[in-house]
């Protein structure tokens, strides 16, 4: 009987681990849309995307011309995305993560929502320019 107790208790263990794993959120190829049909430069790409997700709490470190990686630290999780981008569209794809139990493509359903937030406040600040 004590068998089947224990059975039963790994698998909703289990089965309730597995609910707070999504799959990994990208974004891919978004238009960089400014005020007015204004055209921007890379550079001014650039700088809307790290005004944003340090607005946010990110650590953001321009790379390379077209690369900006981005660090958020709440409490012992770590999530690291490379931003791509160019004077026309930008991408935010996962890198690295810790305590966000990634596997197999799949992490912790919070990392969409920073990549979300992260994402919508790009936006907003693009169109500010």
């Amino acid at each position: 009987m004590n068998f089947k107790r224990i059975l039963v208790a790994a698998c909703v263990v289990l089965l309730l681990a597995g609910c707070n794993s999504r799959p990994i959120m990208n974004v891919t190829d978004q238009p960089v849309v400014a005020a007015a049909g204004k055209r921007l430069t890379a550079d001014q790409v650039r700088d809307t995307i790290v005004a944003a997700g340090t607005g946010l709490g990110w650590v953001m470190t321009p790379v390379s011309p077209g690369l900006v990686s981005g660090r958020l630290m709440l409490r012992d999780h770590v999530a690291v995305v490379d931003i791509r981008y160019s004077a026309t569209t930008y991408s935010i794809t996962y890198k690295d993560s810790t305590n966000l139990n990634y596997r197999d493509g799949q992490i912790h359903r919070n990392y969409n929502g920073w990549v979300e937030n992260l994402d919508r406040d790009i936006r907003n600040e693009l169109l500010r320019m």
